[in-house]
């Protein structure tokens, strides 16, 4: 989604492939609500295959599904058990080397079977270093859910702390279909954790909560950081558009909010009706969807910045041509693809509660798992209206009954107090981030926050956008990717041979590995006061 955001309004280029969770009557996607950072697929040309390893040994296909035994609740195990999927590949396995686990995150997990092979930043270090790499499908994402639906009472047990648990108790427990797959707990086999975007968050969240789990992670594209009001998202996609287009969206939202704050009725109709939705109720709605198409950019850009066979200057053509054409794109080519056969109101509008989106509790609906993290822990929220208002409505909307005091404040301060957010300092955790990824502002690489990058803790920048350093072949287009993936390597290949068994569960490095042996880092410690503060506002 490609947005720019003035006081009370927002605009945005959409992508087909980024909206969740409302969706039309005949299930596709509706146009405006918050939606996950997600985890970009990685195709393979025939993940049902038979898979040769290293040493000539046939093994089981890329989409061989198996399932773990996971805990309901890590606080009380005595709810039992539900089945969470994984998928695994001992292709460069030899013994000695690391079990690379790796979840896609917000999503249903069976299209990322890629993510097994040296298509990826997992399969090249598992290449390197000779190891086994797993998928685990996170809870109440695809079919990994504790119970059959996503009702409130069941998203109880859908929170960062449990999805940080499951990690810890599947890498502890898990007996992976591979010989000695018994003994490749993360006290007796190197563990590596990998993730992009939220689940990239949530390898540094994990490292932290729980120190010398895994020896060693990579973070690719990590929103570290939970920020309520992310207006920051629109400021990558600002600097790197291209200048006269960047120059005439900009006149144009300009205008449009100028209009709309106006109170002029004539003249808010006028713009509404140039864009085809003078029948769409709510400001917010007509607003917060006024787009050109982000799967489409290059036309979007060209529809506004190309006249009579030429280009605009970097100044752009100014309002009244990219008003007229940037409305004329939209009612002619790219109303049809994202509404179909339905009208501005039906497609656009989110103010009919009876909507079969809003309380939709069927599992496999990732957008309606996501919604919960969002308005309890996270934030993210990529809005123009004032604060809350939007959220306010729709959280009540979606969660009947979950904030029954109509106080709906996603908890982001506990969740980087518990978590570290920016201020994460840990051995031998890597992050990749890029330029051009409108998520920047809440990793390790947001402009401002001059995180150091060592050898220990590197951080890599590329001139990428979300978690381009995933795909190996971005390496191939992208040389700034390309030195990403070799200090990248460079540090899986020095890590790995630091480590050592113990027989205490948890796995420790040489000495030898650092001037300063690796730093164990507990929760934040907190006084007293603060603590009896804090859980008198409910925050811990």
């Amino acid at each position: 989604m490609l947005c720019l955001t003035f006081w009370k309004s927002v605009l945005c280029i959409v992508s087909l492939s980024s909206v969740t969770a409302k969706v039309l009557p005949d299930g596709r996607p509706h146009a405006n609500m918050v939606r996950p950072p997600g985890v970009p697929l990685v195709r393979i040309p025939a993940p049902d295959a038979p898979v040769i390893s290293s040493n000539g040994t046939v093994l089981p296909p890329y989409n061989t599904l198996y399932e773990f035994d996971q805990l309901i609740d890590h606080k009380n195990p005595s709810l039992g058990t539900f089945k969470q999927r994984f998928w695994h590949t001992y292709e460069f396995y030899e013994p000695g080397g690391p079990i690379i686990l790796s979840t896609p995150g917000e999503t249903n997990a069976g299209g990322y079977t890629g993510y097994l092979t040296n298509r990826t930043i997992n399969g090249l270090i598992a290449q390197q270093e000779n190891g086994g790499t797993i998928i685990l499908e996170h809870r109440f994402y695809g079919f990994s859910n504790p119970y059959p639906d996503l009702s409130v009472a069941s998203l109880k047990y859908h929170t960062i702390q449990q999805a940080i648990d499951d990690l810890e108790y599947f890498a502890k427990n898990v007996h992976l279909p591979i010989p000695g797959g018994d003994q490749l707990t993360p006290n007796k086999a190197p563990s590596i954790l990998i993730g992009g975007s939220y689940s990239g968050a949530l390898t540094s969240w994990t490292m932290v909560n729980n120190p010398g789990l895994f020896f060693a992670g990579y973070s690719s594209s990590g929103v570290v950081q939970a920020i309520l009001d992310f207006w920051q998202y629109f400021e990558p996609i600002r600097q790197n558009l291209p200048q006269n287009c960047s120059a005439d969206v900009q006149a144009v939202m300009s205008h449009i909010d100028r209009v709309f704050l106006s109170g002029n009725k004539m003249a808010i109709q006028a713009i509404k009706e140039s864009f085809g939705m003078e029948n769409v109720n709510h400001f917010d709605d007509s607003l917060q969807v006024t787009s050109g198409p982000g799967a489409q950019f290059y036309q979007f850009c060209d529809a506004l910045e190309v006249k009579d066979g030429q280009s605009a200057p970097a100044s752009g053509w100014g309002l009244d041509h990219a008003l007229a054409a940037w409305s004329n794109y939209w009612k002619i080519t790219y109303f049809a693809t994202i509404c179909g056969k339905y009208d501005a109101e039906t497609c656009l509008g989110s103010y009919d509660a009876t909507q079969t989106s809003w309380h939709n509790t069927s599992i496999d609906n990732a957008g309606r798992s996501w919604m919960w993290i969002v308005w309890n822990e996270v934030g993210y929220l990529q809005e123009g209206a004032p604060l809350g208002q939007l959220l306010l409505r729709q959280c009540q909307q979606m969660f009947t009954g979950a904030f029954p005091y109509g106080i709906v404040i996603p908890n982001t301060f506990r969740t980087n107090l518990l978590n570290q957010g920016w201020n994460v300092k840990f051995d031998r955790l890597f992050f990749a981030n890029g330029i051009r990824d409108p998520w920047r502002e809440a990793t390790m690489s947001a402009q401002g926050l001059n995180a150091k990058s060592t050898l220990s803790q590197p951080i890599a920048l590329s001139d990428g956008f979300h978690c381009s350093d995933f795909g190996a072949s971005a390496a191939q287009v992208d040389p700034t990717i390309a030195t990403v993936h070799k200090q990248a390597l460079e540090s899986f290949r020095m890590w790995p041979a630091t480590w050592k068994p113990t027989g205490q569960g948890r796995p420790v490095a040489s000495p030898r590995s650092f001037p300063q042996p690796a730093r164990k880092v507990s929760q934040p410690v907190i006084s007293k006061q603060l603590s009896a503060w804090l859980k008198g506002a409910g925050v811990l």
